[in-house]
């Protein structure tokens, strides 16, 4: 199985042959096998050449860049093979039709909200009272009818969602409120964080299908974000990150000391971010049985199906049903 390599330290990156090394700024080297490389993540300040890119496009594999904070800031993936013009075609089409679009967007956020809500289920026994109020947002979800009502509708619930978090976190830590740029608090960090990876990670399988990352449905399509990954996240952002935090938090794997306070914001420090990325990378490795498929798949190749469940809604083969989790 290909995995996500994380470069946190600053120093070089260096192709000898068809090797390719990363050498860190105390010269010490380490090879990362191209052939079972999905991704590499950058968080430090790393040095390259054109070689490098070269190797990268032969092998099909992405890299993401992160700034000092820890946010994304882009991504360089080769010229994709998988190309279909049909595809793109419907894809915009499903965009310029009203009905079509609204479709899909409701389909995105209410997939979302059904995590949003199993969170709160598994992690709060007593029954919160936060539920009912998510379900109403619900029934505003499925009327609305503009991309604008149904933005708000989904802002809603998300707050409503985060409002439930005292509940959901047992070891002292309190939650105030959603701060993003920059996060004023741990768990704030941690979301943020937790959010650039997987929208790092959706790029990246999307890139492995015909899908054009820049058309989407959610949200407004832009010529200068991978939007369509925006919108597939919404999915997987409360049924993967959200539980990473809550998990990592209530057993105490990351504490008060792993992170610094810089320029105002609270972000994690190196040995947080190692905490985070192991956990992260492991989650995505798991594998659950598919219920359709038959077979054990991973969290990642979760994200895949998605977007190959996406293309044969476009192309009219099969009606688009969004993921969610039945265990």
């Amino acid at each position: 199985m290909n995995r996500d390599i994380f470069i946190l330290s600053g120093g070089r990156m260096k192709r000898k042959d068809n090797t390719l090394y990363f050498e860190n700024e105390e010269g010490e080297r380490r090879p990362i096998p191209v052939e079972q490389t999905n991704s590499i993540h950058f968080f430090g300040q790393v040095d390259f050449n054109t070689s490098l890119l070269h190797l990268l496009s032969q092998h099909q594999i992405c890299f993401h860049v992160y700034n000092h904070y820890g946010y994304y800031d882009g991504s360089f993936c080769p010229r994709n093979p998988k190309v279909s013009g049909f595809t793109v075609v419907q894809q915009s089409a499903h965009v310029l039709d009203a009905e079509k679009r609204m479709y899909l967007a409701k389909s995105f956020v209410l997939a979302g909200i059904h995590h949003m809500l199993r969170n709160i289920r598994k992690n709060d026994q007593s029954g919160s009272p936060h539920i009912d109020t998510i379900m109403s947002v619900v029934h505003r979800v499925e009327s609305a009818g503009t991309i604008p009502e149904l933005m708000g509708a989904e802002g809603q619930g998300r707050q409503i969602y985060y409002n439930a978090f005292n509940q959901l976190l047992k070891n002292g830590m309190e939650w105030h409120s959603r701060s993003k740029q920059p996060p004023r608090d741990p768990i704030n960090a941690m979301i943020s964080f937790g959010n650039s990876l997987m929208y790092t990670t959706v790029i990246s399988e999307i890139y492995k299908t015909v899908l054009d990352p820049t058309v989407s449905f959610l949200h407004e399509p832009s010529s200068r974000r991978f939007s369509l990954s925006l919108d597939i996240a919404e999915i997987f952002k409360p049924l993967i990150v959200d539980p990473l935090v809550l998990t990592l938090l209530n057993n105490r794997q990351i504490q008060e000391k792993h992170f610094d306070s810089k320029d105002g914001a609270v972000l994690l420090n190196d040995e947080g971010r190692i905490k985070f990325l192991s956990a992260f990378d492991e989650k995505m490795k798991t594998t659950i049985k598919h219920r359709k498929l038959k077979r054990q798949v991973s969290y990642r190749y979760l994200i895949r199906l998605e977007a190959y469940k996406l293309i044969k809604h476009l192309i009219g083969d099969e009606v688009y049903k969004p993921f969610k989790a039945w265990w």
